[in-house]
């Protein structure tokens, strides 16, 4: 493929995709440790309420006010998972059931009460996304990447998720040290003065944040596979952190890029006419990762064990 085919057609994508996984991949590595790993497929439910919300409130389906209502809800969603688990000492898995089948119950409720039901709104614009539609229609070539009229027609997912990417990691590196001590032992955290309940909020909005986001662009099945697939196998491979962090980058990329790839060619080789979803193969390929790692990672045996710091 030529950079006149590449760069319009498959670029964008391609970088957008990166970035989504790389964002939902980073806190995910703290949320496996962590045990709150579900917390992603939580938001994928809880959404809802706040794009009816957002669509009553504005009376227009656009993508800010369906992102704004949808991140809304994912920040209530994560106040009322931490409140539940600390107020009601139970597991994190048993909040995140009675919070998130409770708020899309509510939406679902809303829908039906306040007659949007026989509007055209449904949960796309936060949920399923359409990676293979977000085409570069400006450029050129490779010479558009310094040509500031083609750049300004950049599809606003772009820098929307790499402003996202831009601030998970900008947290993650600010909470390094807090992040890991707290993630390992929450009890020394808490007699050296760290806040644990107030950082591992912060970390759970960090990610709702970034699920949503990515959300609008690469829709949930690549949110939730990334929060937990390249993390899992990344655990697999080694026993240090920042290892762990390092692998579960490279793995996010090559998931990314690989099932992109396959996804638009992988059926014209085995002799197919059509493509196949971009989103459900960049899943399929990190799920794939996770197993090689499951059957010959050399920390397989070890992953009850924690990571050391």
């Amino acid at each position: 493929m030529s950079g006149e085919e590449f760069v319009p057609l498959s670029l964008t994508p391609l970088l957008i995709g990166t970035c989504a996984a790389i964002a939902c991949a980073l806190p995910g590595n703290f949320l496996v440790l962590r045990k709150q790993a579900l917390i992603g497929d939580a938001i994928s439910h809880v959404v809802l309420p706040g794009i009816v919300v957002a669509f009553l409130l504005t009376g227009a389906i656009s993508t800010w006010p369906m992102m704004l209502g949808a991140a809304g809800a994912a920040v209530l969603a994560v106040v009322l998972i931490e409140a539940i688990r600390r107020l009601g000492q139970i597991e994190p898995g048993a909040a995140m059931g009675v919070v998130f089948t409770t708020m899309f119950a509510a939406g679902v409720l809303l829908l039906e009460q306040t007659d949007t039901s026989t509007v055209h709104l449904d949960v796309e614009h936060a949920l399923y996304g359409n990676l293979e539609s977000l085409i570069w229609l400006d450029a050129t070539g490779w010479s558009s990447l310094l040509d500031a009229q083609a750049l300004a027609g950049l599809p606003p997912e772009l820098p929307r998720i790499a402003l996202t990417l831009v601030g998970v990691t900008l947290f993650t590196w600010l909470f390094w040290r807090p992040l890991k001590i707290s993630t390992f032992d929450e009890g020394f955290a808490r007699t050296i003065g760290i806040r644990t309940g107030l950082l591992g909020m912060a970390l759970v909005i960090t990610a709702a944040i970034a699920a949503v986001a990515a959300f609008d662009a690469v829709g949930s099945i690549i949110v939730i596979a990334m929060f937990i697939c390249p993390p899992a196998a990344a655990r697999m491979l080694t026993n240090r952190l920042e290892a762990q962090i390092g692998w579960s980058v490279v793995i996010a990329i090559t998931s990314a890029v690989t099932g992109y790839v396959l996804a638009g060619y992988g059926p014209l080789w085995l002799g197919a006419a059509d493509a196949v979803s971009a989103a459900g193969m960049i899943a399929t390929m990190s799920g794939l990762i996770l197993a090689l790692a499951a059957m010959f990672g050399p920390c397989r045996t070890r992953v009850g064990v924690q990571t050391s710091a």
